[in-house]
């Protein structure tokens, strides 16, 4: 098939799951495709005892289309800027100090939690896996996808400063986990020695220079759109900012998501507001919804489809299962020690930990990592493993999540500053 036609077929596929969705099941959207794209894959599999070449065939053309590519080199990009874009600054910068935290000590409390955690379970089951690859799974299951799990928070009308956090740590982990990962592969394959300091120049060099990268592209974006008064053109200038500062962050060998993030929050706050009419706000904002939208069918069909291509064995279902628990501790005590080491400088609802820790969605890009790993023993154990860690996550937890908020009642009534830090927290408090 040529990338035409599978284009096509795939985006055929997505709405047929989104029509049976709709008429039938009444999910959210994105989740709503993802189960059905997992009940009929789930069919064809089970046909295939009886029709072989039905299932030979299914499986022929999934296998053609390369996730990992489409989610690194397609959609990730857009996706992150389209979220960047619509965050408010001045409401993040309140919950400023949860959000860093959870974004990278929290990652990394997670990734080393899972690693050892995955390798305690891997060996109990008798099916042991070294621990540097066990770190690396730490790193790919890690990052939080905020898309799925913000329209059950907007359903649940959960309060500002929880949409905040997810939304916020979601968008800037994605940055912190894939440089870890890209680091422990490295470590993992021997193609890179450890070195402490060698690994945290890397990481500083990774993330300094994204933000200085971003922020270059973020605001030279904004002075083009303050002399064009097209909202096409000025659309089109934003699509190449997200896409081309992505590709050119990848080629000088910084974290491509921060960049973007920070390229999407730069426009999204100060380019709408000084470079832009407000017909101009009106389409660009319109557009980047749509576009974030139908991105997200179609990668949580992708999603959905991906099921074919996997092989689950019963070691590898047991893993997963295994897993599971593994991976909610972890994000359990990555949310606790941030939240605890802030109650000095913020009261934090008593809930919050629980809601976070439920709340922290994996999605697209812990496949994407999964199906990007380097062929070694065990590698589609562990696309296994992520698969079903991701599916839970997804019509587990984003299903019952709405339900939880409602049953803690949880307000922001109990999340006010305890003292003014400095002159910006204090105006943030008034």
């Amino acid at each position: 098939m040529s990338v035409f036609q599978m284009t096509g077929a795939l985006f055929a596929i997505v709405a047929l799951f989104g029509i049976v969705n709709y008429r039938f099941i009444r999910l959210p959207d994105t989740l709503g495709i993802t189960a059905v794209g997992l009940v009929v894959c789930v069919g064809i599999s089970a046909l295939g005892f009886y029709y072989p070449a039905m299932a030979i065939a299914a499986r022929k053309i999934v296998v053609q289309i390369d996730f990992a590519d489409i989610v690194f080199h397609g959609l990730l990009s857009l996706l992150l800027f389209a979220g960047a874009l619509h965050v408010d600054l001045s409401k993040m910068r309140t919950q400023r100090r949860a959000v860093l935290m959870l974004a990278t000590i929290g990652v990394l409390i997670s990734i080393a939690v899972v690693g050892f955690g995955f390798y305690y379970a891997a060996h109990w089951l008798g099916h042991p896996v070294s621990l540097l690859w066990c770190l690396v799974f730490g790193a790919l299951i890690s990052p939080t996808d905020p898309i799925a799990v913000l329209s059950v928070l907007k359903r649940a009308a959960a309060p500002e400063s929880l949409e905040t956090k997810i939304t916020g740590e979601s968008l800037f982990n994605d940055g912190t986990a894939v440089v870890a990962f890209v680091t422990l592969v490295g470590l993992a394959t021997g193609a890179q020695e450890f070195s402490a300091g060698a690994i945290a120049f890397d990481l500083l060099r990774e993330v300094a220079g994204a933000l200085v990268l971003g922020a270059a592209l973020g605001f030279g974006a904004s002075l083009l759109l303050r002399g064009i008064d097209s909202y096409p053109v000025e659309i089109l200038i934003t699509l190449a900012l997200a896409t081309g500062g992505y590709s050119l962050a990848e080629a000088l060998h910084v974290s491509a998501p921060l960049a973007v993030v920070i390229m999407g929050l730069v426009i999204g706050n100060h380019g709408a507001s000084t470079s832009m009419s407000e017909k101009t706000r009106e389409h660009l904002f319109n557009f980047w919804d749509l576009l974030d939208e139908l991105l997200n069918l179609v990668l949580f069909g992708l999603i959905g489809l991906e099921i074919i291509a996997l092989s689950l064995r019963v070691e590898i279902v047991w893993l997963g299962l295994a897993a599971i628990p593994v991976v909610l501790l972890a994000r359990g005590v990555s949310v606790a020690v941030p939240l605890l080491a802030l109650q000095k400088f913020r009261r934090l609802n008593p809930h919050s930990a629980v809601v976070l820790t439920w709340g922290g969605l994996r999605g697209g890009i812990s496949i994407a990592l999964a199906l990007s790993l380097p062929e070694f023993h065990g590698r589609e154990t562990f696309i296994g493993v992520t698969y079903l860690v991701v599916v839970f996550s997804l019509l587990i937890q984003a299903t019952t999540l709405g339900a939880l908020i409602r049953r803690l009642n949880f307000s922001d009534a109990h999340t006010a500053p305890l003292v003014p830090l400095d002159s910006s927290s204090a105006r943030n408090a008034r």
